[in-house]
């Protein structure tokens, strides 16, 4: 890619420039603002990233929304963004296996090293966990900063469009491939970006049947595309007694909960079948309420809860989805935009007609 010898080149050039353009949540309110902050110094453990395309994700539009979840949660003022490719343009002192002109995605959960979890492989439920765009700044910017353990290394040949959605196909693949899938029946409740980016790797892991459910017919479509065999306007008609006629009213062997909506959540339950398997990966912004003695225990249903990727197990079945063409996310990226047209972007994430919108910053 001869992007990545320009992005070295911009970043010599402008190497007096100290600050650089970044969207950001300014104040405890809807929205958020471009603006000029300072380009990150690195650690002696870090490396600083061109960024070349960063899309949005769910929790962006909590954050931009400033619904409950977010309220709770975020501290202004912060960069936002968490999904990304770029090139690295500068390596702190203790790097040795990053170089500057290599092509990344990262891993966008900081761990400690040091909790029980952590010392047990588990990192993605590390206990001390910070989250690039949540609790540091974020890659909505020109620059971004990391440590070199989280970085990605990326084929040359992969579009910087697709590589910036590696962060949230590793969250589907980590919800679809929590148990079995080969030979199952699937249901995928909410056909979001990464809803959808399930359905293609359910039917990739061998999925029979796979039901995609939303309100929006727009998605569905995409759902149809990425390989669903049945679609569900969920408020066309009943969602549960569809599911049951497909499957011969045993219901769905796993169900990927990525809607949200408390109403969905509960039917997700009642499509299940006795024994199954149900992956949350959703955020809802408000306590549910569920039946768990009918839904839950009589009939005997694992729930997983679903944060971020494995690390780095999740990240290589994702890679790997992706090199042999199973798994192709190139038709979900629906818009892409400049930079300064952010708040565009956001107004179509919350419309929902739309797949995948991609920001490029206009450096």
């Amino acid at each position: 890619m001869g992007t990545l010898t320009n992005a070295l080149h911009k970043f010599a050039a402008g190497s007096r420039k100290s600050t650089m353009k970044a969207i950001v949540k300014q104040q405890a309110q809807p929205g958020a603002e471009l603006r000029e902050v300072p380009i990150p110094q690195i650690a002696p453990h870090e490396v600083l990233i061109a960024v070349q395309a960063a899309s949005i994700c769910g929790t962006d539009l909590h954050i931009y929304n400033w619904d409950r979840w977010a309220q709770s949660r975020i501290r202004t003022p912060i960069v936002l963004g968490h999904e990304f490719s770029g090139v690295v343009v500068e390596v702190g002192s203790l790097v040795a296996d990053v170089q500057p002109g290599d092509y990344v995605s990262a891993e966008t959960h900081v761990v400690c090293h040091h909790c029980p979890q952590c010392r047990t492989g588990q990192y993605h439920v590390c206990q001390n966990t910070s989250l690039l765009g949540i609790d540091f700044p974020g890659c909505f910017a020109e620059y971004v900063k990391l440590p070199a353990e989280n970085v990605w290394k990326n084929p040359p040949g992969m579009p910087y469009a697709v590589a910036s959605l590696q962060e949230p196909l590793g969250n589907a693949v980590h919800a679809v491939l929590a148990g079995p899938v080969a030979g199952r029946t699937v249901a995928v409740v909410g056909c979001g970006p990464i809803g959808l980016m399930a359905v293609a790797v359910a039917r990739a892991a061998g999925a029979t049947q796979i039901v995609a459910l939303d309100v929006n017919p727009y998605r569905l479509g995409l759902a149809r595309t990425a390989g669903a065999t049945a679609t569900i306007q969920s408020q066309a008609e009943d969602p549960v007694k569809r599911v049951q006629e497909l499957t011969d009213g045993n219901g769905v062997d796993v169900v990927c909960e990525m809607s949200g909506h408390p109403v969905a959540i509960r039917q997700g339950l009642e499509m299940l079948t006795n024994g199954g398997r149900m992956s949350i990966l959703s955020l809802p912004a408000q306590p549910v309420e569920i039946d768990i003695t009918r839904h839950i225990v009589f009939k005997g249903v694992t729930v997983l809860g679903i944060t971020g990727r494995r690390m780095f197990e999740t990240w290589r079945q994702a890679a790997g989805l992706l090199r042999s063409g199973m798994v192709d996310l190139a038709p979900l990226i629906t818009h892409t935009l400049p930079l300064e047209r952010f708040a565009e972007g956001f107004a179509l994430m919350t419309s929902g007609q739309c797949g995948k919108v991609v920001l490029i910053p206009s450096s």
